[in-house]
């Protein structure tokens, strides 16, 4: 797939996510942007990790809304993710993807980083939205103790597992049945928990938002990729 198909791939993509409420218009471009520099950087397996970690994070918001808006009351109004949502989720990714452009010596190992970041994008958003609605007994991460569904640093066994199945699913996108799919899927399942922890420490007292947690959460899982990886090198 060349520059030009893959450039009005994303336009549609835009234009059908501002016109479906799903992202707005300023959330929509900077959504261009980062599947631009996934593209530069990873071409087509980068797009389809993307493109994936997209469709089933929206199929997994709009599941029995409902239900979640018990929690969360916010959800019921529909006006889509914003700029900042997009960024915190995708924009690791897209910093991955240029430095895969401007370092190309090291561009294999960005884009394993990259992989992460988006497993443990999509691990959290599944383990969260459908958590929620599949859960049945929520615990809080930090003491094990119950808690109320839909609080932050809370969690459910039926939730962490949807999760991992997430982060398994990007990994085997990335590289199909091999040693680093593992590695992938480790990391973005660590990477979610990290984001529950944040979430019962610094979001709970307000020090950070839940973009902020979600940017950390990708930025820490394509971090302990590269550890991850790097370990693994010098065993073999």
């Amino acid at each position: 797939m060349n520059l030009l198909a893959i450039t009005i791939l994303l336009i549609a993509m835009m234009v059908i996510c501002v016109r479906a409420k799903k992202l707005t218009l300023p959330a929509s471009i900077a959504a261009g942007l980062i599947g631009f520099l996934v593209y530069i950087g990873a071409k087509e397996k980068g797009i389809l990790m993307l493109v994936t970690f997209f469709i089933l994070s929206v199929l997994a918001t709009s599941h029995k809304k409902h239900l979640k808006a018990k929690y969360h009351p916010e959800i019921s109004e529909n006006k889509g993710r914003n700029i900042g949502q997009v960024f915190a989720n995708g924009g690791v990714a897209a910093i991955l993807g240029a430095l895969a452009i401007v370092d190309q010596n090291h561009s294999e190992l960005y884009i394993l980083m990259m992989a992460a970041s988006l497993a443990s994008a999509l691990a959290d958003t599944l383990s969260s939205e459908l958590g929620m609605v599949y859960g049945s007994r929520f615990y809080n991460i930090l003491t094990l103790k119950r808690e109320a569904n839909g609080l932050d640093g809370v969690v459910s066994i039926e939730g962490t597992l949807i999760g991992a199945c997430g982060a398994f699913v990007i990994a085997f996108i990335y590289v199909g049945f091999d040693k680093k799919c593992l590695i992938v899927a480790v990391a973005g399942i660590l990477g979610n928990l990290i984001d529950s922890i944040l979430g019962a420490t610094i979001e709970r007292k307000n020090y950070a938002g839940n973009n902020v947690v979600n940017f950390l959460n990708t930025l820490l899982a394509s971090i302990l990729a590269m550890v991850l990886y790097c370990v693994f090198i010098s065993l073999t």
